[in-house]
């Protein structure tokens, strides 16, 4: 059976090992959402990982509502982008990009536009801002014409991705989402051909996962779903056809990989009691299939061994542990990550996370 340390083929890249980082919102990039240059030693640090699936990144201003994350819509971000890509490959690794909207979870007091979504729904709770936390705002549903735009945003920013460097994109469909919002009948309530049945609800992500794998191709395009239980607000009536549908679908398009994020109810950055629907989608996906969320080693190696999963997205671990595939190989204790720098901005609870190498040094 392979192991967290055998190499797996993706598509169009051989990823060296099957332990992933998860993609994780960070803060690190400007207010015009350019990356920084201490992206570049964040994620160099952490090349030793089978495949980088970087952090959610706006595909318009439009989409990115989230303070100091970065985008890949310009010239200048593209540029800011290479830095980042070229450190990654110097130490041998590879890196996707996440395209990201956020529908109805930006805020106009980041992205400067009112919300968009499926349905006229608001997120709960409050949106983080430049001036603080703010109520979030009613969204609008997206007009048919602008679908259209909106597909035209994913597809520039995945040539955009290519031409940074990146290794491929993945697509960003889960957790709450913008696309989420349209898969899920909780936030869907349209009455025209991206709404009602499954079939309807799955266009969106079938036409923008098409499209971008026209661009870029279908073995460098990626796709993450969150199949089980509610997201940020977003949740289904009945998950199981919605989301085998879904994997019928990616599985026809022939995509590098799907990774699904899986909370359990004893979750830890959060929970359900819907149980996981990745022994289904696995009948359905017959691709790479990435699991992730609260996974040890005993898990990973459970999963693995079963044919469940073809390799285990790390997120935190990784954000505490830039040597975490040589500390979980070798039985190492983990560094603790700490939340509160977590959208900091700075090289604290970023970069300054010590290897295994530094803490045996620091007790010498």
């Amino acid at each position: 059976m392979p192991t967290l340390f055998d190499p797996i083929a993706l598509g169009a890249v051989k990823a060296p090992n099957r332990t992933f980082m998860a993609p994780l919102t960070r803060a690190r990039a400007t207010r015009d959402h350019v990356p920084t240059p201490i992206m570049a030693d964040y994620y160099a640090q952490r090349a030793s990982a089978g495949l980088i699936i970087g952090e959610a990144t706006g595909i318009s201003r439009q989409a990115v509502g989230w303070p100091y994350a970065p985008g890949l819509w310009s010239a200048e971000q593209v540029q800011a982008w290479k830095l980042v890509t070229q450190a990654v490959h110097a130490k041998g690794g590879l890196i996707f990009a996440q395209l990201w909207h956020m529908g109805r979870m930006a805020h106009s007091a980041v992205t400067g536009h009112a919300p968009v979504s499926a349905s006229a729904t608001t997120m709960p709770g409050d949106a983080h801002t430049y001036e603080g936390k703010k109520p979030f705002e009613l969204a609008r549903p997206l007009t048919a014409e602008e679908i259209t735009g909106l597909i035209d945003d994913y597809v520039r920013a995945a040539n955009n991705a290519m031409a940074a460097g990146f290794d491929g994109v993945q697509i960003h469909a889960a957790n709450g989402q913008l696309i989420d919002q349209f898969l899920r009948d909780g936030t869907n309530v349209r009455a025209d051909e991206f709404g009602g049945s499954i079939e309807n609800r799955v266009r969106l992500l079938r036409m923008v996962t098409q499209a971008v794998a026209n661009a870029v191709g279908a073995d460098r395009t990626a796709v993450r779903l969150s199949p089980n239980g509610e997201s940020y607000g977003v949740d289904d009536s009945h998950p199981a056809p919605l989301f085998t549908a879904a994997a019928d679908i990616l599985h026809a398009m022939g995509i590098a990989f799907l990774e699904l994020r899986e909370p359990g109810p004893e979750g830890t950055f959060g929970a359900t009691d819907v149980p996981r629907l990745s022994p289904l989608i696995r009948r359905h996906f017959k691709g790479a299939l990435v699991l992730n969320s609260d996974y040890d080693m005993a898990r990973a190696k459970a999963d693995l061994d079963s044919g469940l999963a073809d390799a285990i997205s790390f997120g935190r671990p990784f954000l505490a542990n830039p040597d975490l595939v040589q500390r979980l190989r070798e039985g190492a204790p983990l560094n603790q990550d700490v939340m509160e720098t977590y959208y900091s901005q700075g090289a604290e609870g970023y970069t300054d996370y010590p290897t295994q190498a530094r803490c045996t040094q620091a007790l010498a």
